[in-house]
């Protein structure tokens, strides 16, 4: 199957601009979502088989989620599980609704098999995903997985009250989502990186911590429940995503705020700012657009980040690990780096749907090889130097 995408589907595809095909894509999904005949059937072509991982108070029935980006809107939302993925990372999206950057702004680097985007947080507001989210839980098409949003600034919020427009997001977001990921690390927002910098990250959590204790208590009273479930008492997981352009120091600082700030987790990596070397003239001018780069490039960067975050958390800090991960060997790299998770976006657009079944049937073999009963046994044996 993945060798006739590869050779028959994405020629045809690749043939578009990136960005219009993508939208096209995601509004055939979208159609598909609304009726389960056709979920079914791709479910039937698509499904991976199981190997559950519970991390951050949450079973995944696979490690292999949906990355932030691929579907900002939600538009096919019911659509994602049947191709497979454990989870998904829904948006980003910001409070205010956002064009984002003028067009073009996604980029094939084809031969290193990578994008370049530097879409600016397109989407339609915080507003609209809620609705959005609304509309599919009233269809009875609510994703059958775990459901995380990524939250993004507004471009035209200042970045000394980034905390409340990353708290308005949340407050309004809340009932709907499983887990939610701070995005202070795209580099297509201006100034946007500046709020890893400790102190200002540590304002935006302190804000975003105040508001999921609150909307967890206002769930609690409105229910009636003492159960401390995320769905009803309990705050819901935040995690952040950093960047892979940060030095160990830099990750280290972020790291000092886990505890304090009662982070569930960390997202390694965003896309990078860095290229890589080629003698290639055509690539050397994709290579010069500006944007974040994802894909191949991007894979040993993001493993070194992974691997360094388990080891200075002693293992105990939940990672989702994305970035150049394209079949089981790279996947299984991340995990046994330190990710109990991982994420694919850039590998779906050239490995095809296909991808994260033979991802999981992978990763379900290599945990036989290595006489391993659970995923969370391999996760960062490599790390520690036990493989």
């Amino acid at each position: 199957m993945s060798w006739f995408y590869r050779t028959i589907i994405r020629p045809a595809l690749f043939a578009h601009e990136s960005e219009e095909i993508h939208n096209r894509t995601l509004a055939a999904l979208g159609k598909a979502g609304s009726h389960p005949a056709l979920c079914d059937a791709l479910d039937a072509f698509y499904g991976a088989p199981e190997l559950p991982i519970e991390t951050f108070g949450l079973t995944f029935r696979n490690p292999v989620g949906l990355a932030a980006g691929m579907d900002k809107h939600a538009a096919a939302a019911p659509v994602w599980p049947a191709l497979g993925f454990g989870f998904s990372e829904l948006g980003g999206v910001t409070w205010h609704a956002q064009p984002g950057n003028p067009a073009p702004r996604m980029f094939r680097a084809v031969p290193d098999e990578a994008l370049i985007n530097r879409m600016g947080f397109n989407n339609p507001g915080a507003e609209a995903l809620a609705q959005k989210l609304v509309n599919w839980r009233a269809l009875g098409r609510w994703p059958a997985h775990p459901v995380g949003i990524n939250l993004g600034k507004s471009k035209v919020t200042p970045l000394e009250t980034a905390a409340e427009d990353y708290s308005s997001s949340l407050r309004l977001l809340w009932p709907h989502a499983d887990f939610f990921v701070v995005n202070v690390s795209s580099p297509n927002t201006p100034n946007l990186r500046q709020l890893q910098d400790k102190s200002a990250l540590d304002e935006i959590l302190a804000a975003l911590q105040e508001v999921n204790r609150a909307c967890a208590q206002d769930a609690s009273v409105s229910t009636g429940s003492s159960r401390t479930t995320h769905h009803a008492s309990s705050p819901k997981p935040i995690l952040v995503k950093v960047a892979p352009d940060l030095t160990f120091e830099a990750l280290d600082e972020i790291l000092e705020l886990v505890a304090p700030r009662q982070l569930a987790g960390l997202v390694a990596t965003n896309t990078t700012i860095a290229r890589p070397t080629s003698s290639d003239a055509a690539l050397q001018r994709i290579y010069a657009e500006t944007g974040g780069l994802s894909g191949k490039p991007l894979g040993h960067r993001s493993t070194e980040v992974i691997r360094h975050l388990h080891r200075q958390t002693a293992g105990k800090l939940p990672i989702i690990g994305v970035g150049g991960i394209f079949n089981a060997a790279d996947a299984w790299e991340k995990i046994t780096a330190g990710a109990s998770l991982i994420q694919i976006y850039t590998g779906l657009v050239y490995e095809g749907p296909a991808i994260t079944r033979t991802i999981v049937a992978g990763l379900t073999q290599r945990l036989r090889e290595h006489g391993l009963q659970r995923l969370g046994d391999a996760v960062g044996i490599a790390a520690a130097g036990r493989l």
